[in-house]
């Protein structure tokens, strides 16, 4: 039996794991953290379920669907998707919708981005390969530095002149103004993942997706070994040979899958040509802080979550846990929200006490008006590092000789959004995780660097509904 080491009990790393279980690999599976999910995990609070903040699960990929019901069973729900942007006090649709933008916007303003977007389509700026071109040739600049500028500056830490336009490919894709007013009137939004305006969401949360395939390799003679850090993957002759943990133990394996991010992995491994370490300082990640406080009341806005573009506030996004299924509070006749801050490691926010930041987040939510009158009775705090790959401009000139690098050690395979450097969702590492399986088994022909946040489906659109999956074939219309 060979035996397969996987690094990280995340989405992408606990995939992998259950498909080497079930193609009888031993598999021993290492998390840093006290409980599988990764960034995805979910965590109990005052008696209620949350997640690291809001987490969607979609794909139209057959193969992935089919993967998430099996472990899913029926324990999960359709969910209405109602996400908002909230700037100046009001609340926008994303996508815009012209009746709700006009009346928020007032008919000046609405005016003035209209004529911006024009002049796009007579003088449209030149592409520099950066976010800030890519969306105002799209949008225009007056839509831009109202629905994008700040928020996404506020995300990454950095301007958006800054920000490789690859961001806006792979997570807006074709949207433009013109096509998101043609959805709002047509109704058909399902063409661009992201129109999504319904999902499939666990009834155990998020994490209970990954906590099953934890039982299910456990069940099946795998280990899981939680708190628990890897310190480096031991190489020898351009092959993985094992693992080396932080108390010193060394295990052998047959392969290793690593989630753990990129930069990590290369910084302990030896004979990493001088190129290759010049470029990994290249790629960086962004921190959140998730503040979750405790709202003495329920009602407080229709959304699961918000986009908070008003540039004055710290506070990026607002996830109102009450909004997404009953199971999850129980109850509770109180309301949880997960404020995120967004900073870098050398920022002072995180390092700053818990008890500084949850007065941010009070400040801050305050200041939106959101919870009106109902106290904060109770707060928590958690850190998560390195949770956003920085697509920092040029960032994949940096990326290709890592790949090519890594590309190079044979039974070492690094997956999931740390491990490739990539900003994934749920389902970009669940395909990850599969198709690692897959190579692992014997599958040379598979690129597991070609799997980008925008791939195409793999095999025939399928979506999951209410009554398990259903394809153009079991509808009659495109999925």
């Amino acid at each position: 039996m060979k035996t397969v080491a996987i690094i990280g009990a995340g989405p992408a790393g606990l995939t992998a794991a259950y498909e080497l279980t079930k193609r009888n690999y031993k598999v021993e599976i290492f998390e840093a953290q006290d409980q599988v999910g990764g960034m995805c995990r979910t965590i109990t609070l005052w008696g209620c379920l949350a997640d690291l903040g809001p987490h969607r699960f979609f794909s139209s990929d057959r193969q992935i669907n089919e993967l998430w019901l099996e472990v899913a069973g029926n324990d999960y729900r359709m969910v209405n998707r109602q996400t908002r942007i909230f700037y100046k006090n009001r609340f926008f649709y994303y996508p815009l919708k012209p009746v709700n933008a006009l009346k928020n916007l007032g008919l000046w303003e609405a005016f003035r981005c209209m004529f911006s977007y024009c002049v796009q389509k007579v003088l449209p700026v030149r592409l520099k390969g950066d976010f800030e071109s890519w969306v105002v040739r799209r949008f225009g600049r007056r839509l831009f530095s109202i629905f994008f500028k700040n928020y996404s500056e506020k995300l990454w830490g950095i301007k958006c002149s800054e920000l490789d336009a690859d961001f806006a490919t792979q997570r807006i894709k074709k949207l433009s103004l013109f096509e998101a007013i043609k959805s709002s009137i047509t109704g058909n939004s399902g063409r661009h993942k992201t129109l999504v305006d319904q999902f499939a969401y666990p009834t155990g949360g998020t994490g209970m997706i990954y906590e099953r395939m934890g039982d299910y390799v456990q069940r099946n003679g795998g280990l899981i070994f939680l708190n628990t850090k890897v310190k480096r993957v031991l190489v020898e002759n351009n092959t993985a040979r094992g693992i080396e943990l932080e108390n010193g133990t060394v295990r052998l394996y047959d392969a290793v899958v690593s989630t753990m991010p990129l930069t990590s992995l290369a910084a302990n491994l030896e004979n990493v040509p001088g190129e290759v370490r010049q470029n990994l300082r290249m790629l960086t990640f962004r921190n959140t802080v998730l503040v979750y406080l405790l709202i003495d009341g329920k009602d407080l806005f229709e959304d699961q979550w918000l986009y908070i573009h008003s540039p004055g506030l710290s506070v990026g996004r607002i996830t109102n846990f009450r909004n997404w299924l009953p199971e999850l509070y129980n109850n509770s006749d109180k309301t949880i929200l997960a404020l995120e801050l967004w900073c870098n490691s050398d920022d002072p926010m995180w390092h700053s006490p818990d008890e500084k930041l949850i007065e941010i987040a009070k400040s801050d939510l305050a200041e939106t008006g959101l919870a009106r009158s109902m106290p904060v009775i109770d707060a928590a705090v958690y850190r998560i590092p390195k949770c956003y790959p920085v697509y920092a401009k040029g960032y994949f000139s940096a990326l290709l000789p890592v790949q090519q690098f890594f590309s190079g050690i044979s039974n070492l395979y690094p997956i999931g959004r740390y491990g490739s450097f990539k900003y994934n969702n749920q389902d970009h590492s669940i395909l990850m995780g599969m198709l690692a399986a897959r190579k692992i088994d014997g599958d040379e022909s598979i690129d597991l660097w070609g799997i980008n946040t925008d791939y195409e489906n793999y095999q025939e659109s399928a979506s999951i509904t209410e009554t398990g999956l259903k394809t153009a074939a079991d509808t009659g219309m495109l999925v």
